[in-house]
């Protein structure tokens, strides 16, 4: 097998199902060797067993590759260091890391427990820094690594009843751009990207009225594996110089996120009070403001 991954070891957390299978299915056909990482559980918590890992990584076998399972948790420091010594105990080595586990704990934010909203930063937010901070070191030292790491249009626009979630992926994102920063220096790329795919996250997606059912009808047309594809480019040779970006991939469309940027803004010499602002900024900067009426995932996402 040959390809963008060749002699490359690759950790793909939660890649038992959904995108993450179809992520650790490409990286073997791009001749990559695959940790296929996953607890085994429902995106509720419920359940742990070994075998979506395993058969992940026996269909990457199966099409010539080389893969090993993986069963350990990405929300703690010890679990997740277990998952790059995987690699490292097989391969010898850890060339990317693609920080794909997720949950879900969808809740509105007036009524989420603690429970909910840490449940979801675990794995999502802290999970993503336990293993990219188990890799760090193996890619300081090789200098040479990549990482790509999932965020969502829920952290960067928002979304109902998504408080824990959203917050989590935009911090995926900042998480990013900082080891860019301070990883650069050692021929580090890290990356993110926002997927526009059905899948086990995205079922859960409630379709009850014609409005919504013709919604879901719509993401359902955007194949998991459309994604698969830039990750493994993003993770390869091949992205050399590009890190620190933001992309979304939406069935055979790629786009790139604009960054935060500011794009008005009002001086006052003499300094401002609370009424000037009332009186002159506010209404300078009025046009500007977005005002959020609905869910961003009912904005119309059709290919442009």
């Amino acid at each position: 097998m040959s390809g963008l991954m060749e002699g490359k070891v690759v950790v793909v957390t939660g890649s038992g199902g959904g995108i993450g299978r179809d992520i650790a299915l490409a990286m073997g056909a791009a001749g990559a060797k695959v940790v296929v990482n996953d607890i085994g559980a429902a995106l509720s918590g419920e359940g742990l067993e070994s075998a979506p890992a395993q058969k992940v990584a026996d269909e990457i076998k199966a099409a010539g590759g080389i893969a090993v399972p993986n069963t350990d948790s990405v929300a703690t420091r010890a679990s997740a260091n277990g998952i790059i010594e995987t690699a490292m105990d097989h391969f010898g080595r850890i060339d990317a890391v693609v920080n794909n586990a997720g949950n879900l704990r969808d809740r509105m934010f007036h009524k989420m427990s603690d429970e909910e909203w840490s449940q979801v930063l675990d794995v999502h937010l802290n999970g993503t820094y336990f293993v990219s901070r188990a890799a760090a070191n193996h890619f300081r030292e090789q200098e040479s690594g990549a990482f790509v790491h999932m965020t969502s249009t829920s952290g960067l626009i928002g979304n109902f009843g998504q408080a824990n979630y959203s917050a989590a992926k935009l911090g995926i994102v900042a998480l990013s751009k900082s080891i860019a920063l301070d990883m650069g220096r050692y021929n580090v790329r890290s990356n993110c990207i926002a997927p526009f795919a059905w899948s086990r996250m995205t079922s859960s997606i409630p379709a009850n009225t014609p409005e919504e059912k013709a919604r879901v009808a719509k993401m359902q047309k955007m194949e998991a594996a459309k994604v698969a594809p830039m990750v493994v480019f993003l993770a390869s040779d091949a992205a050399k110089g590009i890190s620190a970006q933001i992309f979304g991939v939406r069935a055979n469309e790629i786009m790139l996120f604009s960054q935060p940027r500011p794009i008005r803004s009002v001086h006052m010499s003499d300094g401002w009070t609370p009424e000037s602002i009332a009186e002159i900024a506010a209404p300078a900067l009025q046009h500007h403001f977005v005002p959020m009426e609905r869910s961003p995932e009912a904005i119309n996402w059709d290919p442009i």
